[in-house]
């Protein structure tokens, strides 16, 4: 099917900025509350959310098979369910309806009043129920440099880094949209002399610059999906900053891996970005050698062009840019995760997430976590507050962007950011 929804040239009767990160080439889906207390799916266009239950309802999608209340709902779930086919033709449709040139909305007061809502009135929710959610550990020069710093830096990938894409099965009811305050994780940490673990706030939180990915329905247990097929059950992405309490987590980690310090929360941007509106931004990825497996082979352009950028902004303060990097350093991508997650007969459901894990590029500069960018506390980064950081504190507010660009045509995700309030009282 025609993605006619990407063509560069199309432009919108919606009033955007040329930076926006929502041109009409982008149609993001998400979930929101609207000014009358509804809660509807809907998407956006520059700075102006469309409520797509009303344009349903006003029979704006007349000849696509849809149910009545596919848009009337608090999560994607049941949309994503639908498959390729109903998103293509659903996101070409809305594409149409906002064209230049097109009067049938443009020029109807009265539709425009129930479908259009400014972004101040609206609140953004959680686009899906998150079943399942599982954390990649896919990039190399992340890999390399924890592995550095925990372990003999001439060892830095175990054996099995080079050979399967690492992951682990996280939890899901922790994950929460961006502008959620986070409340610092209260643990163990590793014993001192005595042999006593401590106990308390943790003192080394962090954050994780990731990117996640959505599925759909894509098999039933038993069943695997081919590293070509992936591509077909990936709906879209979202940015991702998955946090981490470093003390906690190094104290649990052996032997089943990360735990408290990892599941008090995760936090996604609210715009489901598709993987259709990223097909111009396709890249070739790192070379993998050793040669991967066959069944984790894969030909063509397996990563994507997405510039990525975290900031820390003290409570009152100007926030300051910490690290930059890019979705193409992935070492494992997508369809290779997914192929990987799949290939044993494990079932992938609409509304599963899939972290990356933290993307680290190879310059100091691009290095996606405090743990990183301050070698374990040993350099800190200097804000421009002239207040210092090893690693984030209470009232800091972690803000992660990322777009990708090319021959003027920009895609973005929005905002994806969270407050750290102090731990609650003991």
């Amino acid at each position: 099917m025609p993605l006619t929804a990407n063509e560069p040239n199309r432009q919108t009767w919606i009033e955007t900025s040329a930076t926006t990160d929502f041109p009409i080439q982008n149609i993001p889906f998400g979930v929101f509350l609207t000014r009358d207390d509804i809660i509807t799916i809907g998407t956006r266009i520059g700075d102006t959310a469309i409520d797509l239950g009303a344009l349903h309802q006003l029979g704006y999608f007349e000849g696509i098979e849809l149910t009545d209340d596919i848009f009337l709902q608090d999560s994607l779930n049941d949309f994503i369910s639908d498959g390729q086919k109903t998103w293509r033709l659903v996101r070409n449709r809305i594409s149409d309806i906002f064209l230049k040139d097109n009067p049938a909305l443009r020029d109807n007061a009265e539709h425009k009043s129930k479908i259009l809502f400014r972004l101040d009135e609206i609140e953004m929710q959680m686009p899906v129920e998150v079943g399942d959610y599982t954390d990649f550990y896919a990039s190399k020069e992340h890999a390399t440099n924890v592995g550095s710093l925990f372990r003999d830096p001439e060892n830095a990938l175990l054996p099995n880094w080079l050979r399967i894409p690492i992951g682990y099965h996280g939890r899901s009811s922790s994950i929460v949209p961006s502008g959620t305050p986070i409340r610092r994780p209260i643990g163990q940490t590793k014993p001192g002399d005595d042999g006593v673990p401590g106990f308390g706030p943790s003192k080394l939180l962090d954050f994780e610059l990731e990117m996640a990915f959505i599925t759909t329905d894509a098999n039933h247990l038993g069943k695997r999906i081919s590293v070509k097929d992936a591509k077909d059950y990936i709906f879209g992405l979202v940015l991702f900053n998955d946090w981490s309490a470093r003390d906690i987590q190094a104290w649990e980690y052996v032997p089943l891996g990360p735990f408290l310090g990892k599941n008090f929360a995760s936090t996604i941007s609210p715009w489901i970005v598709t993987l259709d509106a990223l097909e111009a931004f396709r890249v070739e990825g790192p070379k993998q050698d050793p040669a991967p497996l066959p069944y984790l082979k894969q030909e063509g352009k397996k990563n994507f062009d997405i510039k990525m950028q975290v900031a820390i902004q003290p409570e009152n303060g100007e926030e300051t840019v910490v690290a930059t990097s890019n979705f193409k350093y992935m070492y494992w991508s997508m369809a290779q995760q997914f192929a990987h997650h799949t290939v044993n007969g494990c079932n992938v459901r609409s509304g599963d997430m899939m972290g990356s894990g933290t993307i680290s590029g190879p310059t100091k500069d691009q290095y996606g976590s405090m743990l990183e960018l301050t070698w374990r506390g040993q350099n800190p980064i200097k804000l421009k507050d002239g207040s210092e950081r090893k690693f984030i504190n209470d009232n800091d507010t972690v803000i992660m962007n990322a777009h990708c660009e090319k021959d003027g045509l920009r895609i973005g995700f929005g905002e994806c950011s969270g407050k750290v309030l102090p731990a609650l009282p003991l």
